[in-house]
């Protein structure tokens, strides 16, 4: 019985899985850590040398407030900085009290002190960039975002973590950078607990305005479980709720949308580890072109080769538990922008 069921499979494989194909992007097509329409175009200038349309798109988030897209830029910018200094050099030289070029700087400083082994020894020493970043736009939450990440660093005890997190949601109570950065503090791995970190993240989740990312906290609280496991067990049903709860906030974006990306590559992780193989698949489909390094690069040194053979598991699981004679009705289609099962009618 074990050979034949073991057979059984195998066919089931071998028939569905090329169909399982229908929605997702062939490999050469997906993209890792691809930048925005807004991005890209400073990312190559900043290839080039020029620092201008960076300066433009920093300054143009801070003008107008949107400081979710200001930390994911500032971001990306930093790593390039990283790898390609001599544009981000002339502008610190150019323009040194510039609060976009602080703010840069000193998300870079802040990278690189925690890749050194000396890492709470240089981290301290970034301090006063960080206060300058704050200073150079009061309003703006981003800075706070660094200096949590900064305090996690440099082992600052929880009063003066508490201090800082008053500061950040003090200018933004929603932004979505302040809640992870103070969840990776929160975490077992660092000073708290997969309790503490459960709590947070679905306290937040339910303070969340809708259609936020703060609302699929939880399931980068479940990633840190999966992943950083511990004495202390949590519920499966805490971690399904997790995974059910970013599934809806996943569901209120486009499919291919570049914004939620990051966190339907994580929930798809996590959906792989709750062996949820059909719910992992559409997050696939909605994925598209869109892989991101995190959480891949966290159990590979190949982030887009781990995502991609990733796919090819997952579609297979789901390909091996359909039926051998399939009907259209047995397949996981994908869905439509309007939701339930896209017909041909939708484009």
């Amino acid at each position: 019985m074990a050979l034949l069921r073991a057979l059984i499979r195998t066919v089931r494989m071998a028939r569905n899985t090329s169909r399982l194909a229908t929605g997702l992007p062939t490999d050469d097509e997906v993209l890792l850590d691809a930048p925005d329409e807004r991005l890209g175009p400073a990312l190559v200038a900043a290839g080039r040398g020029e620092y201008g349309p960076a300066a433009k798109l920093l300054a143009t988030t801070r003008e107008a407030a949107e400081w979710e897209n200001r930390d994911r830029y500032a971001t990306r910018l930093a790593a390039f900085a990283r790898s390609r200094a001599e544009w981000f050099d002339e502008w610190r030289s150019a323009a040194p009290h510039d609060p976009d070029s602080l703010l840069v700087k000193a998300e870079l400083e802040v990278c690189r002190g925690w890749e050194s082994p000396a890492r709470a020894e240089l981290l301290r020493q970034v301090s006063p960039l960080i206060s300058a970043a704050a200073e150079g736009d009061p309003r703006d939450p981003v800075p706070w975002r660094i200096a949590l990440d900064h305090a996690r660093g440099t082992n600052v005890p929880h009063t003066e973590f508490e201090q800082l997190w008053g500061e950040a949601v003090r200018r933004s109570p929603h932004h979505y950078g302040c809640h992870v950065a103070a969840l990776k503090y929160l975490s077992a791995a660092w000073y708290g607990s997969h309790r503490e970190c459960f709590d947070f993240a679905e306290r937040a989740a339910q303070d969340a305005l809708p259609g936020s990312l703060v609302q699929a906290l939880p399931v980068r609280a479940a990633f840190a479980y999966l992943t950083e496991g511990g004495r202390t067990v949590v519920p499966s049903d805490r971690l399904h709720a997790a995974a059910d709860l970013a599934i809806a906030v996943s569901e209120e974006y486009a499919a291919a949308d570049p914004w939620p990306a990051e966190v339907r590559n994580l929930l798809t992780y996590v959906l792989i580890r709750l062996e949820r193989w059909e719910d992992a698949l559409e997050q696939l489909r909605l994925i598209g072109p869109y892989a991101t390094s995190f959480p891949w690069d966290r159990v590979s040194d190949d982030p887009l080769g781990q995502f991609l053979e990733l796919r090819d598991g997952i579609r297979l699981e789901v390909a091996s538990g359909l039926p051998l004679k399939l009907r259209a009705a047995d397949l996981p289609y994908p869905r439509s922008d309007r939701g339930g099962r896209a017909t041909s009618g939708d484009h």
